[in-house]
């Protein structure tokens, strides 16, 4: 998995700040998470396909979470897209864009299609054969879903010289790979473990974009590789938290904690802060292994 991320900034986008948007590169697939105001521009200054990005995941119908969706759907147009593109995003998504597409009489010359979200339980919304995305169900001003990004298990390694000292017909290699046992020339059966070595561990990546402390969502996101948390507020400023319904560093860190995960990565950060490195030390009083998002930013796992 690779996250880039394109902005992590809460509220009015400043020259120096954008609001959010983060690209998930896992399996294959070119994730869009989140698009606020500037995302196209953030994505050509980064050097990222346009064509690549099939599934776009929106959060919540707050501004800096999705105002920069319509642009980057003209543009889409402009650029002569055919293929499919798929939105997710709470019900009222599909309004909000088709309106301006009526208005401006600018009809996508691709397939736009809007699944719309209501449910307040977690459910799978995209799968295939390497990847499931989950909503995570948040608690915030209006409605919200995080999402959760879980790659499959992935094939067994074949140890082709092995299987060819053994003589195992070749013709089998690809269900072995897929567990099954090896069949010699002469019929003889090799166990799928004499040959094969397991595959790596999956991988998963949880986004929990604008949300209250809410440790409702731990068992669900418990054990993930990377956690993506909002940390718009620092604890001294914890009343505007519980007012705007948005978490402090520590409330992200007690999350992280509990969930078990690998790694925690801050963002949402109020323009109130100068010294982002206060949110870090004080979630890293809670769980070590923290990190800060930045625009531009890339973490590998």
């Amino acid at each position: 998995m690779k996250l880039t991320i394109l902005g992590c900034h809460s509220a009015t986008p400043r020259w120096d700040a954008n609001p959010t948007a983060q690209i998930l590169e896992v399996k294959g697939h070119l994730f869009l998470i989140d698009c606020g105001e500037g995302t196209q521009v953030q994505l050509r200054k980064y050097k990222i396909k346009f064509a690549r990005i099939k599934h776009i995941f929106i959060s919540h119908l707050h501004g800096d979470h999705f105002f920069g969706l319509i642009g980057l759907i003209s543009t889409f147009r402009l650029l002569g897209r055919e293929a499919e593109l798929h939105i997710y995003g709470p019900k009222g998504i599909k309004e909000a864009i088709t309106l301006q597409l009526k208005l401006g009489k600018s009809w996508t010359n691709y397939p736009l299609l809007f699944h719309e979200l209501e449910s307040d339980q977690a459910q799978v919304i995209y799968e295939d054969e390497k990847v499931v995305v989950s909503t995570i169900p948040l608690r915030h001003r209006v409605y919200t879903n995080g999402f959760l990004f879980a790659e499959k298990l992935g094939e067994r390694s074949l140890n082709v010289d092995k299987a060819r000292a053994l003589n195992v017909e070749m013709s089998y290699y690809r269900k072995i790979k897929q567990g099954a046992d090896g069949i010699t020339e002469n019929g003889k059966t090799i166990p799928n473990a004499q040959i094969t070595t397991d595959p790596p561990p999956p991988k998963s990546y949880a986004y929990c974009s604008d949300t209250a402390y809410f440790p409702a969502i731990v068992p669900q996101i418990k054990n993930c590789n990377v956690l993506y948390h909002e940390s718009t507020f620092l604890t001294k400023d914890a009343a505007l938290a519980v007012k705007t319904m948005h978490s402090t560093a520590e409330e992200a860190a007690r999350i992280a904690k509990e969930a078990e995960v690998g790694m925690l990565i801050l963002g949402h950060y109020s323009g109130r802060y100068g010294d982002l490195d206060a949110l870090k030390s004080e979630a890293q009083n809670v769980f070590s292994e923290v990190e800060l998002a930045e625009d531009g930013r890339t973490f590998e796992f």
